[in-house]
């Protein structure tokens, strides 16, 4: 899951952004609200959910939350403050927030927040993912391929190699081309030298047992890659 942090205590926000990491969220993070803002109205990229604190410099993360409402975006978004009035507790949930978190907060706490984010939001509640014999787990972080005998593999994947085919699984038989996969598996600032996705692709058949020149991963020449579900 991509999601957008917007955080300006540079500790903090580092700390976030390392927890987010091993649970393999990809996070942009952002210590301003209006550069935050800017990015998001461009569209560039889709995410699953938000950490917002409230004070920024630029624009406040009420009103990022509320623009973002104004806008008609669904985005789950969880709001980081140190105002723990109950009156402060209402305005930032009838800004928009879909939840509160006062500072100072264990990250086990923001973990779990997340997790009821995810499971009430509808589109993001689906537990798996499944596209010919494979079949991704969201909540185990597995990945198993069913076999004409009836017997479950389960194959091992790095974060980066599950994030690569959760990816493809989403957009079976469509043509992604490498920025595409670069703009949602990398977070802004760490976009990979021009190799790494091929050399992704190829790590990522030989977990599935293909090799390059027979593989559901198609590669489309000129334009980018493919999964063939009929292959699966």
């Amino acid at each position: 899951m991509r999601l957008l942090l917007v955080e300006d205590e540079p500790d903090l926000g580092a700390a976030i952004k390392q927890v987010l990491h091993h649970e393999a969220y990809v996070v942009d993070w952002f210590l301003d609200g209006t550069q935050a803002w800017n990015y998001l109205e461009s569209a560039w990229t889709e995410y699953s959910m938000a950490i917002i604190d409230w004070m920024l410099p630029g624009l406040s993360g009420l009103e990022l939350c509320k623009r973002l409402r104004r806008e008609g975006s669904p985005l789950p978004v969880l709001m980081l403050t140190a105002k723990d009035r109950l009156e402060e507790k209402i305005i930032g949930l009838d800004g928009g927030a879909d939840d509160y978190l006062v500072k100072p907060f264990k990250m086990l706490e923001l973990l779990a927040r997340l997790r009821a984010l995810r499971r009430r939001a509808p589109q993001y509640q689906l537990r798996q993912l499944q596209v010919g014999n494979l079949t991704l787990d969201y909540g185990t972080h597995a990945v198993s391929r069913k076999h004409l005998n009836g017997e479950q593999e389960v194959i091992s994947l790095t974060a980066k190699e599950f994030q690569l085919l959760e990816y493809l699984m989403k957009h079976p038989d469509q043509v992604v081309t490498r920025d595409q996969l670069i703009n949602q598996l990398w977070e802004i600032g760490a976009e990979p030298v021009s190799n790494v996705v091929a050399a992704q692709i190829r790590l990522l058949r030989r977990k599935l047992g293909e090799d390059n020149n027979n593989s559901a991963i198609e590669t489309i020449y000129g334009m980018g890659y493919r999964l063939n579900a009929n292959r699966l």
